[in-house]
């Protein structure tokens, strides 16, 4: 009896540690089901068919949150766009989201505000928001916005967590809201044209889904880009939850930076969560297009243990900062093992997802990011009668000793299956 109390006071404190502190770790897995409908052959490490739902896998290996993009009308989009994964229109996010948050996951909306993809060096208006009269705009995006999330809500598939723009460093809606971060307008934007354009998503967002954590986007080019984009936005608005950062070494430099950051981000803003919302790194085949070559990441060379050793150096950097509470990994889906060419779901190969394209297996760092979570989903392993009993990472408890490779609970130990 001694040995069972052990137990299920490891599993009480267990409990309380998540109490205490809620993390989340996953993916942005926006292209899941085009890789399906198109058969693709996912794999554990080891080889091995992975059968059932995949978000039950994911959640298997200690995930619990899934991010998706939204797109106005991505059927607007270039012929290129669409085969990059320019696809994602509301009932397709519709159908993926009720999968997310039926699997019992955490749901990340991520409204780009436009027909095709949005970042630091792009942001069109969708085709038919044809007024360039900011006001016109800015209720024309809120009521964009109040009916994706009501038709969300009714498909059963609300978001936790809302991004009203994608990476907006340099502002969204261009031309009329295209800015500097540092202040100023661009190409005939204005920052009160983009503030009014941000402050009409957040209040949609605000009316509709009032649970909702509200995340605006950044990325890392330049540390300065991020610490004065705040700045320049807190006099227009503090409403929002979670400061959300891309980070991709191979674009936006050095680990140390990262940790710089988030360390001046979190003094600064102390009322802030943040998440890294966008990461990755190569198994294989570096990058052509890279800022900083491979050579500047001695510990993590282009291949499965490199991309392996970033993932746990990150963690251990985002876990030495108390309001980092997210962690998402960009396209770990990409595996185009068992699709013909000719039906290829992308046009390349992204070879820094968590699969790998030629054999379906799974990378080494898929499993390693529960980690940064520190505790998985395991609450409803705390009773005395669950000794010897198999249990997922998410506490479902298994019929017998899992055949499908992973990380799971036995005894209040965490033992991988191989």
């Amino acid at each position: 009896m001694k040995h069972i109390r052990l137990l299920f006071v490891s599993a009480l404190m267990l409990c309380a540690g998540m109490t205490q502190a809620q993390k989340y770790v996953g993916g942005d897995i926006s292209l899941l089901p085009d890789y399906e409908n198109a058969n693709a052959k996912y794999k554990d490490n080891n080889g091995t068919a992975i059968t059932g739902d995949m978000m039950d896998y994911f959640k298997q290996q200690g995930w619990n949150a899934m991010r998706v993009r939204l797109f106005v009308d991505p059927s607007k989009a270039s012929a290129q766009h669409q085969k990059e994964g320019v696809r994602q229109d509301l009932e397709y996010v519709k159908a993926l989201g009720k999968r997310i948050k039926d699997a019992g996951l955490t749901f990340l909306l991520d409204f780009h505000y436009s027909d095709t993809w949005t970042d630091p060096g792009k942001h069109s208006t969708p085709s038919s928001w044809t007024s360039t009269d900011p006001d016109v705009l800015a209720q024309t995006l809120h009521d964009y916005t109040v009916d994706c999330l009501q038709q969300l809500k009714a498909a059963g598939a609300e978001p936790d967590f809302v991004q009203p723009g994608n990476e907006i460093t340099y502002g969204m809606l261009w031309q009329t809201g295209h800015v500097y971060p540092a202040g100023g307008g661009l190409n005939g934007g204005t920052w009160d044209n983009f503030a009014k354009y941000l402050k009409a998503g957040i209040l949609a967002i605000r009316e509709t889904c009032p649970q909702a954590k509200i995340v605006i986007q950044t990325e890392m080019s330049k540390v300065e880009n991020v610490t004065n984009f705040y700045k320049t936005l807190a006099p227009y608005t503090n409403d929002y939850d979670v400061i959300g950062l891309s980070y991709y070494p191979y674009y936006h430099g050095q680990l140390n930076w990262l940790n710089n950051l988030l360390s001046t981000l979190e003094s600064t803003y102390p009322d802030k969560k943040i998440q890294i919302v966008e990461t990755g790194y190569y198994h294989k085949w570096y990058p052509d297009d890279a800022k900083y070559p491979v050579t500047d990441f001695p510990n993590w060379p282009a291949s499965d243990d490199g991309q392996l050793q970033y993932t746990k150096d990150l963690i251990a950097t985002l876990n030495t900062h108390p309001n980092v509470d997210g962690l998402y990994w960009w396209f770990p889906e990409a595996n185009e093992c068992g699709v013909p060419w000719q039906n290829a779901v992308t046009n390349s190969w992204y070879n820094a997802g968590l699969f790998d394209n030629e054999t379906g297996k799974a990378r080494k760092a898929l499993y390693e990011l529960h980690n940064f979570a520190g505790t998985s989903g395991i609450e409803g392993v705390s009773t005395a009668k669950t000794e010897g009993a198999w249990f997922s990472l998410d506490g479902k408890r298994l019929s017998s000793k899992p055949t499908v490779g992973g990380i799971y609970i036995r005894d209040g130990k965490k033992i991988v299956v191989k």
